[in-house]
């Protein structure tokens, strides 16, 4: 099973109490949980050691924690070199948006971030529609890919995405390839950067709060939850438990 985090998993940054009784349950199932994010490195570390997850894809595919035997691991999709380059490129990004943007910010967790950059949106400051379409054009004319989350634009150098992290985490993880399999995984979202990964899986799922989101979706989940958040991802968890206990 993929999911998303922010206003997936949680609420208001803390985990939805529905939500980790939840992924208890699915990993006393047997069920692989893996987390695909856009929050970065720092913060992931915290709630990789909390949370029953198998791994974590952060900073949207670039990095991941990995649960070994003794203790969690961190790869990265790009080499050494390629992420020493990218810094400077993301620190001038980063500075530009700032710098042409009003009232842009710099997302609270970006002291974790070691691959990307984050503006805030509705975290804890307010970007309006206007604002945050200049961010991503202003990311885009610096070279970077991005994505808009709930919470955060992202933005990053490299082709690496939410499902090319969710295929490098099973071919990591399990040795096999997901696009082969892509019928067997659920993925639980809530945003309009997950509608790529809505497109890649059939049993692809939205909770409630998506709905905020209906006027800019282009791509849709194959279901909605009825509940928001943490309860809608518990709704998930129980339907799939329920279809293995047959």
């Amino acid at each position: 099973m993929f999911t998303d985090i922010d206003d997936t998993l949680t609420e208001g940054g803390a985990i939805d109490p529905p939500a980790l009784a939840a992924l208890q349950a699915l990993h006393a199932a047997g069920v692989p949980v893996i987390a695909i994010t856009g929050r970065p490195l720092g913060w992931s570390r915290e709630l990789a050691a909390t949370w029953p997850l198998r791994a974590v894809a952060a900073e949207n595919g670039a990095v991941a924690l990995l649960r070994e035997a003794d203790g969690w691991r961190t790869v990265y999709a790009q080499d050494e070199a390629t992420r020493r380059a990218n810094t400077p490129r993301l620190q001038a990004a980063a500075a530009r948006v700032l710098r042409e943007v009003p009232g842009a910010t710099l997302a609270q967790d970006s002291a974790g971030r070691v691959t990307d950059i984050a503006i805030d949106h509705s975290e804890f400051s307010h970007l309006p529609p206007a604002a945050i379409d200049e961010v991503v054009r202003v990311m885009r004319e610096e070279g970077m890919h991005c994505s808009v989350s709930s919470i955060h634009i992202n933005g990053w150098f490299g082709e690496h995405d939410k499902w090319s992290g969710a295929c490098w985490m099973l071919r990591t993880l399990f040795g096999r390839e997901l696009a082969a399999e892509v019928g067997r995984w659920v993925y639980v979202g809530d945003s309009t950067n997950d509608q790529a990964m809505f497109g890649r899986f059939a049993l692809s799922v939205g909770v409630a709060n998506l709905m905020r989101f209906a006027a800019e979706l282009h791509t849709w989940p194959a279901y909605l939850t009825q509940g928001e958040r943490g309860a809608g991802f518990a709704e998930v968890a129980e339907r799939l438990l329920q279809a293995r206990r047959g």
